[in-house]
């Protein structure tokens, strides 16, 4: 359902995006692929065994995304083009996290049942190297660079390993429960989110060596960093529980820069790559998205979506458009125009109206967008 005030006002005419953004519906076992033209579903995909995540190279030469169903150890490969399930992969009895290779020839998937890192080909989609891993994990990370690192709630530790040898490297004694890693774009520096001890925790990679312990006022939960240039730049933005903030930190100065109110109880995020850029804040418990001026950390505006926003993805067209947010309480993916924040009344009343909500299915948990044509 449109918005009359997203198309009203003189304001330039939305132009739809030429491919799918596809959604993971834990609940209802199924993928929805959303036509981004007609902004409509087109199907609905149904799988074996829940979907918890999904991953998808926007402008790959065979446009599809790979869903990740932990129960069933699977990964399941989503052909644009037919809108079916075209092949799929049993990489362990669980699986936990699904990332793509750096150089995107190959997924990593990390299971916990037999606990190692999984290399699935995408020329024939099948299990090829493992890297056994020495405790449970719960969590990775890929480096550019070609590094995984792997939290171990249970052990307290990160594994460090060299994707090219299928070996670790070295085991980081992390003293505080990781809970959410992340690498630094040039892969050299590893930041890990203790929210048991309410810290970030900055670690050199080469060596394994601790380089700060930064205090933070919540608990880590979500990590997310600016964009420069289509690129990831210097400032990450962090949101959990013990606050309705952002906290803002500079890794590569190794300081908490400031603390900024992004709404009631934040959680996902992401940054536009736009002029100038906005960071949204989902705010599940009030179910909207709170939008955040990237350069004066000033609030733009609130828009109202649908129960329990989770995950936001921007479509990378030129400009970006629209940021789509999923609302697992619901059940729909919430549309938002990006050139609404540009408007002077919602700067005014900080207030921006939603451009569409579609329906998706039940519990939409991810999201990838595909390019096609």
């Amino acid at each position: 359902m449109s918005s009359a005030a997203a198309l009203g006002c003189g304001r330039r005419k939305a132009t739809g995006f030429p491919g799918y953004c596809f959604v993971a519906n834990r609940g209802s076992r199924s993928v929805a692929a959303v036509d981004l033209n007609r902004f409509q579903v087109r199907a609905q995909i149904p799988l074996e065994s829940a979907p918890s995540a999904l991953v998808a190279r926007p402008d790959a030469v065979r446009p599809r995304a790979f869903a990740l169903a932990p129960a069933a150890g699977a990964v399941y490969e989503i052909d644009a083009a037919s809108l079916s399930v075209r092949r799929r992969a049993r990489v362990g009895n669980q699986a936990v996290a699904l990332r793509f290779s750096p150089s995107g020839n190959a997924l990593w998937a990390l299971c916990r049942d037999p606990a190692a890192l999984v290399e699935i080909a995408l020329d024939g989609l099948r299990p090829a190297r493992r890297i056994p891993l020495p405790a449970p994990p719960d969590s990775f990370e890929v480096s550019a660079d070609g590094r995984a690192a792997v939290a171990s709630l249970q052990a307290r530790s990160i594994s460090i390993a060299s994707l090219a040898r299928g070996v670790v490297e070295r085991v980081i004694a992390a003293g505080a429960e990781p809970s959410i890693l992340r690498f630094q774009p040039d892969g050299r520096q590893l930041i890990a989110g203790s929210a048991p001890e309410r810290s970030l925790i900055i670690f050199d990679v080469p060596s394994g060596k601790t380089i700060v312990r930064l205090p933070l006022p919540i608990a880590p939960r979500h990590f997310c960093f600016d964009v420069v240039d289509g690129a990831e730049g210097g400032q990450l933005f962090v949101t959990g529980e013990g606050m309705d903030a952002v906290v803002i930190a500079f890794p590569y100065t190794t300081e908490i820069d400031q603390t900024v109110l992004a709404g009631h109880a934040p959680g996902p995020m992401a940054v536009t790559d736009t002029s100038p850029s906005y960071l949204l804040v989902s705010n599940p418990g009030s179910n909207s998205v709170t939008v955040l001026d990237v350069d004066s950390r000033k609030l733009v505006a609130v828009v109202r979506v649908g129960q329990g926003p989770g995950q936001i993805v921007i479509t990378p067209d030129r400009p970006q458009q629209y940021a789509l947010v999923l609302n697992e309480k619901s059940g729909d993916m919430a549309v938002i125009r990006l050139v609404t924040f540009n408007e002077p009344w919602v700067h005014h009343y900080k207030s921006a109206s939603l451009f569409m909500l579609i329906p998706v299915g039940e519990e939409p948990v991810a999201a990838a967008v595909v390019r096609v044509g």
